[in-house]
């Protein structure tokens, strides 16, 4: 059996560094808001090369604060798409705004430019497109659309951690990005954790505020925040999987190349225009996608489905008032999409044997 994935190669690549490195934060003392965050906040910003980066408690956290450090709150919609995890429209709902639902490009999975223009209104705050599968979302549009009408661009980059849109990292084209750090994600903690970066310093001011209650000193609150804070432990270990990124990016775009090469006849995902993929997720389409699942889970191959209900489509958010056949391709592509196996660990042959079993299972559902 060839799992969809398995972190344990990963984390025993790393294992010397790893147990090093959460050793040093543990017998430090410090454990919320010290050394470690602050070197991994200034490693991860150099990165991006930005001014600034904040840590917090998880992804959804740092999109949600970001919404609240750009001041959209109760009354503003939020540009964002339905073909995405719920946690991104939660997150905009957690800052009081209302999300307003686009479609996708049906190369990129990403925000569709002239959707998002068509959708703007006089209530309209912000924009918040999603890097998805680690391909960037047409960033010169979104940009030059966020700017002709002043608008908050947020990126949601929690599935795109290195991907360049014509050469620039994403993350850097808007006012703020923010980032997960699941497990899963291409730079993943071994817990919750998240950031966001900005260049600006009154947000970042305002995000780290935000994150400790409003707090500049304690007890002293100057603002109404939460609690969200990337901890120490957390912290170590993002600095030693920070260092290997764009390294373990490159072994994931080779494994990507191997499918490219061996699925002939399936719809594979495509880099569109000047992007590096950093293949999060490798997503195939099937026009019979739960036979083709079934038929791969008999060969030994693990898939998953990202995501198999778009939300507009949820039961939690039938209130947003989008009916069936309001986004007709976001719900095409939600009945089609399959993720096969792509992780650090999984080899260069096991991608062949994914690949084999996967023109089996096109063959048996034809």
């Amino acid at each position: 059996m060839i799992p969809f994935n398995d972190l344990k190669p990963l984390h025993n690549l790393l294992a010397d560094e790893l147990n090093a490195a959460a050793l040093r934060a543990l017998n430090s003392g410090w454990y919320i808001l010290g050394p470690e965050l602050a070197a991994f906040e200034a490693e991860f910003a150099a990165y991006h090369g930005v001014a600034h980066a904040v840590g917090v408690a998880n992804g959804t956290d740092a999109i949600e604060l970001a919404l609240r450090a750009g001041e959209v709150g109760p009354g503003d919609e939020v540009i964002t798409v339905s073909h995405t995890a719920v946690p991104t429209v939660c997150a905009v709902e957690r800052a009081g705004a209302t999300p307003v639902l686009v479609e996708i490009n049906p190369d990129t999975y990403t925000m569709d430019a002239a959707a998002a223009r068509a959708a703007v209104t006089p209530r309209t705050k912000a924009l918040l497109p999603v890097h998805l599968y680690g391909h960037p979302a047409d960033m010169d549009a979104l940009a030059a659309l966020a700017a002709q009408h002043n608008l908050l661009l947020v990126e949601d980059c929690a599935q795109a951690h290195g991907a360049r849109w014509r050469g620039r990292l994403v993350g850097t084209f808007g006012h703020m990005a923010a980032f997960s750090f699941y497990p899963t994600k291409n730079l993943g903690a071994a817990g919750d954790g998240g950031a966001v970066i900005t260049n600006d310093a009154q947000l970042a001011e305002r995000l780290r505020l935000l994150r400790n209650y409003g707090q500049r000193v304690r007890y002293h609150n100057v603002m109404r925040g939460v609690n969200s804070r990337l901890d120490e432990v957390q912290a170590a270990v993002l600095r030693v999987k920070l260092a290997h990124l764009d390294a373990h990016n490159a072994q994931r775009r080779a494994l990507a190349a191997v499918y490219d090469r061996e699925l002939a006849g399936v719809m594979l995902p495509r880099a569109v225009g000047d992007v590096e993929h950093v293949y999060h997720l490798y997503v195939v389409r099937h026009p019979q996608r739960d036979r083709f699942m079934e038929a791969l889970k008999a060969h030994g191959v693990g898939t998953l489905i990202h995501y198999p209900v778009p939300i507009h489509r949820q039961e939690a958010y039938a209130d947003l008032g989008y009916g069936p056949g309001s986004l007709p391709l976001t719900e095409r592509i939600a009945q089609e999409i399959v993720s096969l196996p792509l992780y650090i660990g999984l080899t260069a042959h096991d991608a062949e044997t994914v690949a084999a079993a996967a023109r089996q299972a096109l063959a048996e559902t034809v």
